[in-house]
C-alpha cells in the first residue's frame, strides 16, 4: 500500500523521477513494516479463558459468539452472613456464609446478550437462563447510551461510577461464595456479540476502519476475538486462519486466498545498468524446511468452547512441526481444513520464481495474482523492488484449495445443564425420625423443584403470616408432589395388600423402588401422603411422572386416624432423613398455623405451605389394643397397651419406653343418658360400675405426655342389662 501511495505522491511531486523515488521508499516501507515476515503478539487461546483484575488488561472486542473469560472491573468486599440453629435442650450453632458484589467487563464492542456461565468449570447460568446458585444479575449490552449500573452508583456515589459506555459488561449483586470455598470463583461466559458465524473479511472490516477488507468466500467462524499488540497482529492471525495474504485494491488492503485471476507477465530478462548474471531464476526449498506437522488449537463450540486440537501432517523427512493458535469458536472439521490447508500451502510455497521487468509493471504491487509465461498455476508476488528502471519481482506459488476434511473434536463431557424449575415446598409436624425424644414442637419442611437440577432454597417461618423469619437452608431435594388417586380407608394393624395410592412427582428425575418387609420394617419408603404417613412396598412407574404404589403399611407413627382421608391433589412427600428440614418452634405455636416461605435460585417468587401445629410431634399415641372384661359384682375392667413416641420398633420383645416424665391418662366415660365424667390414672386400667354399664356406654383414654394430651382412643360398650 505505501508503494502506491508513495509512488503517485512522488509523480505528482518530481514526475518519472520522483515517482521512481517515492517507489522505492514505499517498497521499503511495505517489505520491512507492512508485510515483512516475523514474530506478532497476536491474541493467544489462554487470554480468553482465564479471569483477570489486573489494571490495563487489554479488553477484546467479540464477534459471534465465544466463551470469554473477561476482566473484574469492579468489586465490593465479601460481605458476611451469620444464622444460628438449635433450641431447647440443644447447643446454638452459628454459620457463617459470604456473599459478594462485582462487574466483568466482556467486550471491547456491543453484544446481544449473554447465555451460558461457567463458575470454576461448573454451569452457574444454565442455556434457559436459570442461575444454579442465588444472585442478581444485570447485563450491559456495551451501547454507547448505556447508564451506570445502579449498584455501583449507590457504591461509588452518583457521578463518580462510570457507564463504560462500549464496553459490554455483567455485573453480579450478592452471588452465595459457599459453593466456590468463600471466594470470587474463576467466571467464564458464553457471549453473543452477532446473531450469525461471522467471517474473516467482517472482522476485518470493522477492526480495520475501512482500510481493510476480505475477497468473498472466506472461512466462516463460529466466533472470534480481537485482540494483541495492533491491528496488524489481528489482521495477520486472521490471513493464517484463511490460509490468505494481504494485497493492495482501491488504496485498501484486502485479503486473499486461493487461486485467481491474474496478471500475465513474462520474464523479460531485463538486468540493471552495470549488473551481470542471471536475474530471473526458479528456486525449490528442501522439504525438510517446513515443518513436517502442524497444530492448530482453537475453541471447539462442540466442547463447551474448550481448547480442541487438529493436527496435519505430511509425508517425508523433517522433524519441525508448527503450532498455530487461533482464538476463534471453529467445529472440529473446520479446523481439521485450516490445518491441512496451511501445511499444503507452506509445501507448495516451497517454489520461488524471480522476475525481472521494465519500469512499466511498477504497478505491481506485493500481494498480486500473477501468472508467468511457461509456468504453470498461478503465483502471488511476495517482494518488489525496484533499481534502474528494473522492477525486480520475487514470486511463490498460490496453493489450490483444499477439499473439507472430516474430524471429531474427541468425547465431550460437558457440565450437566439441568434445568431448575421453580420451588416446591411442603411442611408438616413430624416426630424426630431418628427415635430421639423433642423436647419442643418440630416442624419437617420438604422441598424440591420442577426441574432436576434444582438444589437448595432458602427458608422462612412465619406465624401470623405478616411478619417472617429467616429460617435457614432447605435439605436435599425430596422426592414429592401429589396424589392422583387417593388409597381408601384401612386399618394400620395390617398390611394393606389391597389397596394402592398412585402419585405424580414433580419430574422425571424422580424415582420410587420397591422394599421388602425387611427393609419396611427399618424405616424404608416412609412417605407423607395427605396427613398420613405411610409405607409401601412396590412402586411402579405408570408414566408421566406417575407412580402406582402397593403393598402399604397404613398410619404410621401415630397416624392412623388420618388414614383414608386423603383427596386429589394433596401432597406425597417421601420422607427421607437427608431430605427434611427440622425447624424446631416455641411452645406457643401448639394449636396455631405456621407458613413457610421458600425461594430457591432464579424463583420469580417464593412458594408457600401451611402447617397446623397440633403437638404430634411431641405427644404421645393414642393407645391401642382397648378392651372390656367384666368383673364380678357388675363391674367392668377397661384396659388397653400404650405407644410411646419413642420406640416405634418392637426390637427386644418387651415393653416400650415410656417415653414421658411419668405415666398418666386421661379416662372420659360417658355414659349413654349419664352425665361424661374424666378420670386420671396412672396405669392402663380403668374400672367401670355398674352403674356406669346400665346403659351403653363410650370409654375415651388419652395418655398425658409431657407436652399434651394424646389423640383419643375410644371403645363402645354395650348395655349390659339384660345380658
Amino acid at each position: 500500500m505505501a508503494t502506491l501511495v508513495l509512488t503517485v505522491v512522488g509523480g505528482v511531486v518530481g514526475g518519472p523521477p520522483g515517482a521512481m523515488i517515492g517507489a522505492q521508499i514505499g517498497n521499503f516501507i511495505d517489505r520491512e513494516v507492512l508485510f515483512k515476515p516475523k514474530g506478532r503478539d497476536g491474541p493467544r487461546l489462554t487470554e480468553l479463558g482465564v479471569q483477570t483484575s489486573s489494571y490495563g488488561t487489554q479488553i477484546p472486542k467479540l464477534f459471534g459468539t465465544m466463551r470469554v473469560a473477561g476482566s473484574v472491573i469492579w468489586s465490593t468486599d465479601l460481605i458476611e452472613h451469620r444464622s444460628k440453629s438449635g433450641g431447647k435442650g440443644q447447643p446454638t450453632t452459628t454459620s457463617y456464609s459470604y456473599t459478594a458484589s462485582f462487574a466483568v467487563a466482556l467486550s471491547a464492542r456491543a453484544i446481544l446478550g449473554v447465555g451460558r456461565i461457567w463458575a470454576d468449570g461448573k454451569l452457574l447460568r444454565g442455556s434457559a437462563g436459570d442461575f444454579k446458585t442465588r444472585c442478581g444479575f444485570r447485563l450491559h449490552l456495551g451501547g454507547e447510551d448505556q447508564a451506570a449500573d445502579p449498584l455501583i452508583a449507590s457504591a461509588e456515589g452518583v457521578g463518580m461510577a462510570p457507564a463504560h459506555r462500549g464496553i459490554a459488561y455483567a455485573v453480579f449483586e450478592d452471588l452465595e461464595l459457599g459453593d466456590f470455598g468463600n471466594r470470587i470463583p474463576s467466571l467464564t461466559f458464553e457471549v453473543t456479540a452477532d446473531a450469525d458465524a461471522v467471517s474473516a473479511g467482517s472482522v476485518l472490516a470493522e477492526i480495520g476502519g475501512g482500510d481493510l477488507a476480505s475477497e468473498d468466500g472466506s472461512q466462516p467462524l463460529g466466533g472470534f476475538a480481537a485482540s494483541g499488540a495492533s491491528v496488524r497482529a489481528v489482521a495477520e492471525t486472521l490471513a493464517g486462519a484463511d490460509c490468505g495474504w494481504f494485497g493492495l485494491e482501491d488504496r485498501a488492503l484486502v485479503l486473499r486466498r486461493g487461486s485467481g485471476d491474474g496478471i500475465a507477465l513474462a520474464d523479460l530478462g531485463m538486468r540493471a545498468a552495470g549488473r551481470t548474471g542471471a536475474v530471473g531464476s526458479r528456486s525449490i526449498a528442501a522439504v525438510d524446511a517446513i515443518p513436517r506437522s502442524l497444530t492448530l488449537a482453537h475453541y471447539d463450540p462442540a466442547r463447551d468452547y474448550q481448547t480442541g486440537v487438529q493436527r496435519a501432517a505430511r509425508p517425508g523427512p523433517g522433524i519441525r512441526e508448527a503450532r498455530l493458535e487461533l482464538p476463534a469458536a471453529i467445529d472440529a472439521s473446520g479446523a481439521k481444513t485450516i490445518a491441512e490447508t496451511a501445511l499444503a500451502r507452506l509445501d507448495i510455497e516451497r517454489e520461488r520464481r524471480s522476475l525481472a521487468l521494465g519500469w512499466d509493471a511498477i504497478g505491481i504491487v506485493p500481494g498480486a495474482r500473477v501468472t508467468i509465461a511457461g509456468a504453470p498455476g498461478v503465483w502471488r508476488v511476495d517482494r518488489w523492488s525496484l533499481e534502474a528502471m528494473v522492477v525486480a519481482l520475487d514470486c511463490v506459488a498460490v496453493a489450490p484449495a483444499t477439499m473439507a476434511a472430516d474430524a471429531s473434536g474427541g468425547r465431550v463431557l460437558p457440565a450437566p445443564d439441568l434445568a431448575l424449575g421453580e420451588t416446591r415446598v411442603a411442611a408438616f409436624e413430624l416426630m424426630p425420625l431418628d427415635g430421639s425424644l423433642a423436647s419442643a414442637p418440630r416442624l419437617a419442611v420438604a422441598t424440591a423443584g420442577t426441574g432436576s437440577g434444582w438444589r437448595s432454597a432458602a427458608l422462612l417461618t412465619s406465624m401470623d403470616g405478616a411478619s417472617w423469619s429467616p429460617a435457614g437452608v432447605s435439605a436435599l431435594p425430596a422426592v414429592m408432589g401429589h396424589i392422583v388417586v387417593a388409597p381408601g380407608a384401612a386399618r394400620s394393624g395390617l398390611a394393606d395388600l389391597a389397596g394402592s395410592v398412585e402419585v405424580e412427582l414433580l419430574h422425571e428425575g424422580m424415582v420410587l423402588g420397591d422394599a421388602d418387609d425387611a427393609a419396611l420394617d427399618a424405616g424404608v419408603n416412609l412417605a407423607m401422603a395427605g396427613e398420613e404417613l405411610l409405607q409401601f412396598g412396590r412402586a411402579e412407574p405408570l408414566g408421566g411422572n406417575r407412580w402406582r404404589l402397593s403393598r402399604l403399611w397404613r398410619g404410621r407413627r401415630g397416624t392412623e386416624a388420618a388414614a383414608g382421608l386423603q383427596a386429589e391433589g394433596d401432597r406425597f412427600v417421601l420422607v427421607e432423613a437427608d431430605a427434611v428440614a427440622a425447624i424446631e418452634l416455641a411452645e406457643s405455636a401448639l394449636g396455631g398455623t405456621v407458613s413457610v416461605q421458600a425461594q430457591g435460585s432464579g424463583d420469580s417468587g417464593s412458594d408457600a405451605a401451611s402447617a397446623s401445629v397440633s403437638g404430634r410431634s411431641v405427644v404421645p399415641p393414642s393407645p391401642v389394643h382397648l378392651a372390656a372384661e367384666r368383673l364380678e359384682g357388675g363391674g367392668t375392667a377397661v384396659r388397653w397397651v400404650r405407644r410411646s413416641r419413642i420406640g416405634w420398633r418392637w426390637t427386644d420383645g418387651a415393653d416400650v419406653p415410656l417415653g414421658e416424665e411419668r405415666e398418666a391418662w386421661r379416662v372420659t366415660i360417658m355414659p349413654e343418658g349419664g352425665v361424661a365424667r374424666t378420670e386420671a390414672v396412672a396405669e392402663p386400667l380403668v374400672t367401670l360400675s355398674a352403674a356406669d354399664r346400665a346403659g351403653a356406654c363410650a370409654v375415651s383414654v388419652c395418655q398425658a405426655g409431657s407436652h399434651g394430651l394424646s389423640l383419643p382412643a375410644v371403645l363402645m360398650l354395650e348395655s349390659l342389662e339384660g345380658a
